[in-house]
């Protein structure tokens, strides 16, 4: 197994790593075109091949979906609208689990691999440069209800965009403490919504 994170200082936008080394495979989660180099190099260096550029969610291009990383780093890039919840994507022996978590934006997806769970902006919202408010938030209660607060608690949660909180957290600390979601009905958190939407329209 092998896993490595990147991070953006200047944006704090993440991208994930993953990789089976025996089977010589790997995939790798929102990728960011200044990082393809630096991909290509990992790849060289432990002999990989890439299966797939995994995309939790997209706006404005922030996040690479650029269909040109299909020629560069020879790999299929793999929007949300495209993955059916539980599907499978292989990497040796290893794989991930699609879930679709809607809300953030409208084709989210999460991508469940082992004890960790990459979810892109769903859980930071708040924290996303581009799109600071949830564009669904009945469908974003739902997801991160029965999508991600009811896998186990010790479960890992890996942001796309690293906050004032940091990128990685869990299950367990995101029931009890996330400002929207924590301890919150839902007409709460439809509320707390409702009213940041407002805020950001009117600085």
């Amino acid at each position: 197994m092998y896993f490595r994170i990147l991070e953006d200082e200047a944006t704090g936008l993440m991208s994930y790593l993953l990789a089976d080394l025996d089977a010589g495979e790997a995939v790798v989660i929102d990728l960011r075109m200044p990082d393809v180099h630096l991909v290509e190099a990992m790849l060289a260096e432990h002999r990989l091949r890439l299966r797939a550029i995994l995309v939790t969610h997209r706006h404005g291009g922030a996040l690479a979906d650029d269909p040109s990383l299909t020629d560069a780093l020879h790999a299929p890039v793999l929007l949300g609208n495209r993955l059916a919840d539980g599907a499978l994507i292989d990497f040796g022996s290893e794989h991930v689990r699609v879930l679709v978590t809607a809300g953030h934006t409208d084709h989210c997806r999460s991508f469940l691999w082992r004890d960790r769970l990459f979810c892109g902006g769903l859980l930071s919202a708040d924290a996303c440069p581009h799109t600071p408010t949830v564009q669904q938030p009945k469908a974003m209660w739902d997801s991160v209800m029965h999508k991600v607060f009811t896998l186990p608690p010790e479960t890992l949660l890996f942001s796309a965009h690293a906050g004032t909180a940091g990128a990685v957290s869990n299950v367990m600390t995101q029931r009890r403490r996330h400002p929207w979601l924590g301890a919150r009905s839902r007409d709460e958190f439809l509320s707390l919504v409702s009213n940041s939407a407002f805020e950001s329209s009117h600085p």
